[in-house]
Order: C-alpha cells, then sequence, then structure tokens
C-alpha cells in the first residue's frame, strides 16, 4: 500500500454534508466495441483464434485487391515453385533456392528491397507454421525457418550480391549448336543475364542486324574485357566461431580462397568460350568479314587492272617502238639504196659530164687545128679532172647547148683554174692563151 501525506493547512476541503445523494437509476448497459463483436463471431461460429484471423486476412485482402491492385503481385509466385523445399533440411538453408522460398523465382536477381519485404510478407501469412497447423496441414517449421533465412539473406545487400554470385539458376544458357535460331532473340537473353555481374555501367546492347560496325565492335571489346564481380563467397564452408584451434580456422579460410579463385577462373574461362562462340555466330560478323572481302577483291581487281593496264601500255609502247624502229631501218636501207643509188647516178653523170668536155674538142674538130689532137686532149683531161661536179654540169651544160662555143667556154674555164692556181698555166697553154 502507498500512503499518502496529510492535508496541509492552506488546502481547503469544501465539504457539503447538507446535500443529498443523488438517487441510482437502474438502466440496461450492452457490450459494443471492435473486440467484442469480434469475440461474438468467434463464439457464433465456433472459430479458433488462427481460423478467425485467417478470414479475416483474406477479407482485408479481398478489400485492398478491389480498392488497389499491386503492379508487385504479378511477379510473385502464386505457387511454390519447388515443392521440395517444404520438406528441405533447414540446417542445409544455403542449398536450397531461397528465392523459389520466397516466391521471387520470376525475379531472382532483379527484384528489388521492396519487392523482397512484400513478398516475405505474403510468404509469411501464408506459410506460418501456426497457420498450417490450424489447418491441419503437416509440420513446416523447417521450411519457414528456410523462409527467415531467405528473407535475411536476400534483404542485406551484401549477402544477396553473395547468393547472386552463386545463383545458377538465374543463368540463361546459349542457344544449341547446329540448329537454326534467330541470333538477337536467343543471346540477348544471355549477355543480359551475364551483365549483372559486371562492374562497368552502363552495359551495351546487343543491337540488331542493322547495327554499325563500330557498335558490333564496342559491344564485343566490352565482353571481351569484361570485368566481372562474381566472387562465390556464399559456397564457402563455414568457418568455426570458436577461436579455440586458429589452425584449423585458417585452413578452412585458405580452402575458402582456393575454391573462389578455382571457381573464378573457371567462370572466366567459360565467359570467355561463351564470347567467341556469340563472335563466331553473329551474321554481323559474317556481313562485315563479307564486305571486307569484297573490299579487298575490289581494290585488288583494281591495282591488277592498273598493272594490266599498264602493262598493257607498255606493251602497245614496245610494239610501237618496235613498229617504228623497222619503219626506221626501212627507211635507212630505202635511204642508203637511194643515196647509192644517187651517188651512182652521180657518179654516172659525172662520167657523162668529163666525156662531154673531153669530147667536145673532137666533135668541134680539134677547133680546126688537128695537128694539135694530142696537146688538146691532154689538156681537156687536166681541165676535167680540176672542175668540181657543179662545174662539171655547168660546163657540159654550156657545151651541149653550143658546141660551136666549146672552145670559148674551155678558155674561161681554163683561165679560172689558172686564176684559182688550181692548175699551173703551162698544164693548158693551149687553152689559156
Amino acid at each position: 500500500m502507498i500512503s499518502l501525506p496529510p492535508l496541509t493547512s492552506d488546502v481547503g476541503v469544501n465539504v457539503n454534508t447538507s446535500a443529498q445523494k443523488p438517487q441510482s437509476v437502474l438502466r440496461p448497459v450492452e457490450p459494443v466495441g471492435r473486440y467484442f463483436l469480434q469475440h461474438a463471431q468467434r463464439t457464433l461460429r465456433n472459430h479458433t483464434w488462427s481460423e478467425f484471423e485467417r478470414i479475416e486476412a483474406e477479407k482485408n485482402a479481398k478489400n485492398v485487391k478491389q480498392s488497389s491492385v499491386d503492379p508487385d503481385e504479378a511477379l510473385f509466385d502464386d505457387e511454390l515453385a519447388d515443392d521440395t523445399l517444404l520438406s528441405h533440411d533447414p540446417r542445409d538453408w544455403k542449398t536450397a533456392d531461397l528465392y523459389a522460398a520466397m516466391g521471387l523465382s520470376k525475379l531472382r536477381y532483379r527484384a528489388t528491397p521492396e519487392q523482397i519485404i512484400k513478398s516475405h510478407r505474403k510468404q509469411v501469412l501464408k506459410h506460418h507454421p501456426d497457420k498450417k497447423s490450424a489447418h491441419g496441414g503437416l509440420d513446416q517449421d523447417g521450411f519457414f525457418k528456410i523462409i527467415q533465412k531467405a528473407y535475411e539473406t536476400l534483404i542485406d545487400p551484401t549477402k544477396k550480391a553473395q547468393y547472386d554470385s552463386c545463383d545458377y539458376l538465374a543463368d540463361v544458357e546459349p542457344p544449341q549448336k547446329g540448329q537454326e535460331y534467330d541470333f538477337f532473340e536467343a543471346w540477348g537473353p544471355v549477355f543480359a543475364a551475364e551483365a549483372r555481374f559486371s562492374k562497368k555501367k552502363p552495359i551495351p546492347s546487343i543491337g540488331d542486324i542493322n547495327s554499325p560496325k563500330k557498335e558490333v565492335e564496342s559491344f564485343y571489346s566490352f565482353w571481351h574485357r569484361f570485368d566481372s564481380w562474381r566472387s562465390f563467397e556464399f559456397a564457402d564452408e563455414d568457418v568455426p566461431d570458436d577461436s579455440s584451434n586458429r589452425d584449423h580456422k585458417r585452413y578452412i579460410e585458405r580452402k575458402n580462397k582456393a575454391a573462389r579463385d578455382k571457381k573464378k577462373t573457371a567462370d572466366n574461362a567459360r565467359l570467355v568460350k561463351l564470347v567467341e562462340r556469340a563472335v563466331n555466330e553473329d551474321p554481323r560478323i559474317r556481313k562485315f568479314k563479307e564486305e571486307e572481302k569484297q573490299e579487298r577483291e575490289r581494290k585488288k581487281w583494281e591495282r591488277d587492272a592498273g598493272a594490266r593496264a599498264e602493262a598493257e601500255a607498255k606493251k602497245k609502247a614496245e610494239e610501237e617502238a618496235k613498229k617504228q624502229a623497222e619503219a626506221d631501218a626501212v627507211a635507212k636501207e630505202a635511204a642508203k639504196v637511194d643515196k647509192k643509188k644517187l651517188k651512182e647516178a652521180a657518179k654516172a653523170a659525172k662520167k657523162k659530164n668529163k666525156r662531154t668536155i673531153r669530147g667536145s674538142a673532137k666533135e668541134a674538130g680539134y677547133f680546126g687545128e688537128e695537128s694539135q689532137a694530142a696537146t688538146i686532149d691532154e689538156q681537156l683531161g687536166f681541165v676535167v679532172d680540176s672542175l668540181d661536179d657543179e662545174q662539171l654540169v655547168e660546163v657540159a651544160e654550156k657545151i651541149k647547148g653550143s658546141p660551136q662555143a666549146a672552145k670559148e667556154t674551155l678558155q674561161a674555164v681554163a683561165k679560172q683554174l689558172v686564176e684559182s692556181k688550181k692548175l699551173p698555166a703551162a698544164v693548158v697553154s693551149y687553152f689559156a692563151n
């Protein structure tokens, strides 16, 4: 009990002893309120607390669905994607499909924190052991523990990334070799799934058949130098929490690191082969190679055409030079023949002119002095031998034109020869006098 302190003197108490006490009034009293109504409904319908909560939850869900449709609901699993999860050992929860346990098998690594929270609430309402047992269901406490482990893992960004690193169910397999398929429909999802491990953003698009060569080369250059954050920690063997055996703890850590490194190396090699296969099967790469081949052939044809034109021009020039040489040789030979003929003709003409001059005295009767015929012939010989070709022609023409004046013509020629000192006067005394 708690004792109250006595009243002080400054506290007045107004007690009216003469006032009449109010008379009591009998009035009917009825229970009201939300909780009484819920109790009454459970009592009248003979429902347990779990049954009543389930019915109310269904009503609320129905009212919410009618008032507004959550767009995320269409992304959640309507039914459990893997029924074996219901009997999965919760102690081995790491080997379970955590996204399927959370009802997120459609979204997987794309699930946002808000979607994870919403789906977790849905799974808890649906798979809580109390609700299952109230409906006479099997004991699913183990599956509920897996749901809780899945939520703890996926709501944490670091743990979610570690799990996504080992979530092989999110991988998209490439198309089988040898079958016909649309390259972009088949390989687009493959690269989209692989892109979830990229450290670099943004991720280039695979494009389409009309993508230019530069974009295609940039796309494959990105994947040839792909920088992956995938680390495989989630698959590590658990390290003992106690530090009683440090050597064993360090051994487990080294073993885990070696296993991660091995998986990382194998995954990098897998991705390299994947990209190389895509390059080999990409119809754009084949198109670019064919265009490059045609361009090389065109340039080669142009080079060969230039070489052929040059060879033809050279051949033509050689043929023309040969023809010109032959023509020159013919002309030279003809000129040589003509020269010889001219020379022979000139020689013959010279002889003829000499004969004409030599015989002019005889034809003129030795100018009436036949007794000096021998002297005249001898001196004419000197004159004829001293004249050049032009003089021979000129003298012969004069003599033929006027045989009577032969002596005068010869005398004039002899005087010129003497004056020009080609002949002494003594050898042409008959004509020089």
